[in-house]
């Protein structure tokens, strides 16, 4: 995937996305927030620390995360 598509995903507005808790945070209050963008993408933030701005991943990208954290490898 090349810079284009980042750039892409990063010009997306996302004010209006529908945030969802991650299945694997806890109920410590130290939740992991995610998002779904157009293409497949995501948008992850914390929801302890709103100021951060949400790091967004194509949809390969994300593919490649989500199972990294899954196998236990992340």
């Amino acid at each position: 995937m090349n810079d284009d598509h980042n750039e892409e995903l990063y010009a997306y507005d996302i004010s209006a996305v529908t945030w969802r808790k991650a299945s694997a945070s806890g109920g410590e209050g130290n939740c992991v927030e995610v998002a779904r963008l157009p293409g497949g993408g995501r948008a992850v933030r914390d929801s302890k620390n709103l100021g951060l701005a949400p790091l967004r991943f194509t949809a390969s990208k994300w593919a490649a995360f989500h199972a990294g954290v899954l196998t236990g490898e992340l």
